[in-house]
C-alpha cells in the first residue's frame, strides 16, 4: 500500500469511491455534505434520513478539485493498492477562521473490500503529520451521525466527541 499526493487525473476515481460508498451507506454523509449541497436531508416518517443531492457529483468534483489544487492549504492524498488501484482518500485542509488556524480532517474514506489493510490508519496519519507539520495543533474532523464504525476507528485514534450539529428543516 502506498500513500501519494492525488491529482486531478484522480478526481472521477476518487469521486466513484465517494459516490459509491454513499449509495451503500447515507449515513456517511455529514453536515458538511449537506453544507456544500452534496448531500441532502429529506424528512421520513418524521426522522431526517441523509441522501446524496441529485447534481452532488458535479459540486464533489469542484470541492476535491479545489483541495487538490490549493497546495498551500489544503492536501488530497490517495491510497494506491499495490496493483495500482485507489482504494481510498483522505482530505486535509487549514482553516483560519478561529482564534488561531486550524485543521479539518474533511474525509477519509476505503473502499469496503480493503478496510482492514491498514489503508485508512496510514491516511489518518499522513493527513494529521501534514497538519502537525504546518504548524497546527488543532485537529477536527466530522462524521456522519449514523457513521458509528468510523466514530470507534477515530475515537481509538485519539479523537473525541464534542458536539452536535442540528439543521432547521
Amino acid at each position: 500500500m502506498k500513500i501519494e499526493f492525488a491529482t486531478a487525473q484522480d478526481a472521477p476515481a476518487l469521486a466513484d469511491i465517494f459516490f459509491s460508498h454513499l449509495a451503500a451507506h447515507p449515513e456517511y454523509i455529514s453536515h458538511g455534505e449537506m453544507q456544500m449541497g452534496v448531500g441532502e436531508g429529506v424528512i421520513r416518517d418524521g426522522v431526517l434520513v441523509a441522501q446524496t443531492a441529485p447534481d452532488g457529483r458535479q459540486k464533489w468534483m469542484k470541492y476535491i478539485l479545489l483541495h487538490i489544487e490549493n497546495e498551500e492549504l489544503a492536501r488530497v492524498w490517495k491510497a494506491v493498492s499495490e496493483q495500482g488501484e485507489i482504494v481510498g482518500f483522505v482530505v486535509a485542509d487549514i482553516e483560519d477562521d478561529g482564534d488561531a488556524p486550524f485543521g479539518m480532517v474533511c474525509d477519509v474514506l476505503v473502499k469496503e473490500a480493503c478496510r482492514g489493510c491498514g489503508a485508512g490508519e496510514a491516511l489518518l496519519q499522513t493527513a494529521i503529520a501534514w497538519l502537525r507539520g504546518r504548524g497546527v495543533s488543532g485537529i477536527y474532523l466530522e462524521s456522519g451521525k449514523n457513521n458509528h464504525a468510523a466514530h470507534r476507528f477515530f475515537e481509538k485514534r485519539g479523537f473525541t466527541h464534542i458536539s452536535e450539529i442540528y439543521k432547521l428543516v
